[in-house]
Parts: structure tokens; C-alpha cells; sequence
């Protein structure tokens, strides 16, 4: 799943007439870098969620060349934020285990960092799996890291100034983890709350830069960094 229905505030002016995933960076818009990916990491079917300048980014969608193949999940009535974004696409997710994905989430590689992850998922032991770049490895995150991590790859919060892991924006998680949430707007950092209490929360820290692309400054900065490492 796609996560590529909001607003963009934090990227105005370039989100006046466009939406969030429709932003360049390097000459490709955001959704296409993370579809890339996808596609070249042999995801065969991505469900995509909808809200502002809907219109506009299914019209991109249905324009695009290669996989992955592309379902919508309709939020132009209401946004429903992360969490209830997934409820709602889970009719069309299917029952295998998600791989969720931001689309401002950017970053550097020389193999395929979703490749990895994947082959890190652990159905027995783990019910949600984070993506995880190291504090200092990080573009466009102003904050103190989200996680710390034990040698088993066991998570927890940060629960003092500082945490060495930021989430990167791409996650594996068991279906079944959202069933008993209404449909209606919330965090998915509920579900996460929940397998983190059960300790069947586990990391995997990308090799990769990794960039939250946010806001035009960082969106600069990101085009240079992609452009230096070809």
C-alpha cells in the first residue's frame, strides 16, 4: 500500500495545483520514486489512497508505463489519515502480509533496500516490521529519533532526549493487526502501540541516505543528493 492521499501543506507553493505525490524530485514525481521501487523489488500490485487532487493523480496512475499494477483506494470524501487510510484499503490488501509505504519517504541505494526488508520478514516471530534509518542518516527530520533497538531487533519508543532510529517510512505489517479498528480517522501508531506493548515489533536499518521529502528546502536538497549518487 501507498500511503499518498494528503494534503501537502508542508510543501506549498508546490502542492497549490498538485498534490503531495505528484511533486518532483529529480524529474520524477514522488509516487513514481516509490512505485520504482516496488516495481523493482518484485511488488506485482500496489493498492494507492486518494484524497486531494484525486483526479490529477489517478489520471498520473493510469498514465504510467511498467508495474506495479495500480488499485485505488477512494478517500475524496474524507481524509482518514493513516490509520483509517489502511481500514479502508484493507478489503482490497488481501490477506498476505502489507508492505506500507510513504510516499515523501526518498532515499540513496546500491541494492535494493525494500529487496532486503522483505527478506528480513519473519511471519513467526513478527507481526509489524520498520524500515529504520540511524538518526544522523537522515535528511528533512527535525526530530530526536523514534526508536531504540535491541540486539534481538526488538523495538521500543525513545524514552529519554534521544533515540538512535528514525522510521523511514516503509513498514511490513500482518493484516489481521487492524481487525477490531473502526473505520474513521486515526494514527496508525495505535496499531504500532499495540505490537510494540507485545514486543512483536522488530527493526531493520537500511544501508541507504534516507529522506523525508516534506517541504520544497528539503526537496532541493534531495535532488542534489539523488544527482550526486547517480
Amino acid at each position: 500500500m501507498v500511503m499518498a492521499a494528503g494534503h501537502g501543506t508542508r510543501m506549498r507553493p508546490l502542492t497549490d495545483n498538485t498534490c503531495k505525490a505528484l511533486v518532483e524530485v529529480g524529474g520524477k514525481a514522488l509516487i513514481d520514486h516509490m512505485l520504482d521501487r516496488l516495481h523493482e523489488a518484485g511488488i506485482t500490485k500496489a493498492v494507492v489512497n486518494v484524497h486531494a487532487f484525486a483526479d490529477q493523480l489517478e489520471a498520473h496512475l493510469n498514465s504510467r508505463v511498467g508495474g506495479p499494477e495500480i488499485i485505488i483506494s477512494d478517500e475524496r470524501e474524507e481524509l482518514l489519515e493513516t490509520g483509517g487510510g489502511l481500514i479502508k484499503a484493507l478489503p482490497l490488501l488481501g490477506r498476505a502480509p502489507i508492505l506500507i509505504c510513504n510516499i515523501d519517504a526518498v532515499w540513496t541505494e546500491d541494492r535494493s533496500e525494500l529487496e532486503t526488508l522483505i527478506s528480513v520478514w519473519n511471519a513467526q516471530k513478527m507481526d509489524e516490521l520498520f524500515l529504520l534509518a540511524g538518526l544522523d542518516e537522515t535528511l528533512g527530520y527535525a526530530g530526536a529519533g523514534d526508536f531504540n533497538m535491541d540486539v534481538r531487533m526488538n523495538l521500543s519508543r525513545r524514552d529519554g532526549d534521544h533515540a538512535p532510529y528514525v522510521y523511514a517510512g516503509v513498514q511490513i505489517m500482518k493484516p489481521e493487526l487492524a481487525k477490531g479498528y473502526k473505520l474513521e480517522k486515526f494514527s496508525r501508531n495505535k496499531i504500532w502501540d499495540e505490537s510494540l506493548k507485545r514486543q512483536k515489533a522488530y527493526g531493520h536499518v537500511m544501508q541507504g541516505f534516507w529522506m523525508h521529502v516534506g517541504d520544497p528546502n528539503t526537496r532541493d536538497e534531495a535532488e542534489a543528493i539523488l544527482k550526486e549518487h547517480g
